[in-house]
């Protein structure tokens, strides 16, 4: 079905309790692993592209990289490049750091492409764009946003939202 609503709803840590009452979401706690997080070796695998713009912190349940045909499972420590694929399963999550210090956190059954992101470390200047295609992500913005707000966007079926906070959650829901 394709989505036909969107909505931007700023709850920060209300959407994690429902998220984690419902058992979709790991305490998350970046860096550190949580007891549901496999203890094996992080991913080596480098992003699709060659510019390594984050890293994925925590991931729980089933998460991809990659379009449908190409996709590979991720583990914390994986690298993300921009215009990347990413994916969970319906019962999956995942939480990526980027360079400026922006974090993702992925909810269940969400799909999602890193459309844009350039950033300079030293003037602090660059872009964003996130393309919510289905499912919902919390988005706790770094220094991009504070810098240039206007250049901080996240795009869904319906809709553009320009970010003028600092934590929030972008959703899309099937038609019914």
């Amino acid at each position: 079905m394709k989505p036909s609503l969107s909505r931007a709803r700023c709850l920060g840590a209300a959407w994690l309790l429902t998220c984690a009452a419902s058992g979709a979401l790991a305490q998350t706690v970046p860096d550190v692993a949580s007891p549901t997080t496999p203890t094996a070796a992080p991913a080596t695998a480098t992003p699709t592209n060659t510019t390594r713009i984050g890293t994925f912190k925590q991931v729980q349940g089933d998460a991809w990289i990659g379009a449908d045909a190409a996709r590979r499972a991720v583990q914390p420590g994986a690298g993300v490049g921009v215009t990347d694929r990413l994916s969970t399963g319906p019962q999956g999550a995942a939480t990526l750091t980027l360079k400026d210090g922006t974090v993702l956190t992925m909810g269940p059954g969400t799909v999602m492409d890193l459309s844009q992101f350039q950033f300079d470390a030293t003037t602090q200047q660059g872009n964003f764009l996130l393309d919510l295609l289905r499912g919902s992500v919390r988005v706790v913005t770094g220094l991009l946003s504070k810098v240039n707000p206007e250049l901080f966007k996240v795009q869904t079926p319906t809709s553009v939202v320009g970010v003028r906070g600092t934590d929030f959650i972008v959703e899309t829901q099937d038609a019914r």
